[in-house]
């Protein structure tokens, strides 16, 4: 099956670019000519990767990235840019995107962030609006939804991207370093202890009593193990 991505672009010169270029590389690919439609596109459909500017009409990519996160969504988004402030990059980021792209840029750089990005998030062999039970929580791993008992469970990308490659390699003992290459990539710098944190929190929300996890479980001196 092919990995759909979408691009949120308002110049029609460069998202028909993108867009000849990602499907010439085997891509499927949505275009959102505004903010808002994106925003609609990204809670209506699954995507493996949103594409999108952050300056456009009617919502910028900002808003659109903040209304993703905290409508519980983590699908990967890489923005692009024509600022070099340093301020919208880390405004960006902390706001929940995966990576940036700051114009002009060369198609090489291009398609090495996507294939980068989409590394570290990995698709699920599984059937659209096909979902699974992790502990506590029932997921869809195509629209990067979780709920329990009590209804959406909010996760941060960096959650959802940890247990879905868990899950991926369930049964399977998983390094701390394995995680934060695959997960965080190489041009972040965080530490296994940032990892352990990440479990912890997780542990929260899937497991009945997180003290005495049951499904991911801690393998002394290598890393932890998703049991299912």
């Amino acid at each position: 099956m092919k990995r759909k991505i979408l691009i949120v672009e308002d110049e029609p010169s460069m998202s028909r670019g993108l867009k000849d270029n990602l499907e010439f590389e085997g891509y499927e690919v949505d275009v959102a000519d505004n903010g808002a439609s994106g925003l609609n596109m990204i809670l209506t459909h699954p995507y493996a990767l949103i594409v999108m500017d952050v300056m456009m009409p009617e919502m910028s990519g900002l808003d659109v990235c903040k209304n993703v996160r905290e409508a519980g969504i983590a699908v990967p988004i890489i923005l692009l840019t024509a600022k070099s402030e340093e301020i919208d990059k880390v405004v960006g980021l902390e706001l929940g995107a995966d990576d940036y792209i700051t114009k002009p840029f060369s198609l090489r750089e291009f398609l090495a962030r996507i294939k980068a990005v989409l590394r570290r998030n990995p698709d699920v062999n599984i059937k659209e609006g096909e979902g699974f039970r992790i502990g506590k929580l029932a997921l869809d791993f195509n629209r990067y939804t979780a709920q329990d008992s009590n209804g959406v469970v909010k996760m941060s990308h960096k959650e959802y991207a940890i247990l879905k490659y868990l899950f991926q390699h369930k049964n399977e003992i998983i390094s701390r370093t394995d995680l934060l290459e695959n997960v965080w990539g190489y041009e972040e710098t965080p530490t296994t202890r940032t990892v352990d944190n990440f479990i912890v929190k997780l542990r929260h929300k899937i497991e009945d009593d997180p003290n005495n996890p049951k499904i991911i479980l801690t393998v002394h001196g290598t890393g932890y193990t998703l049991i299912q």
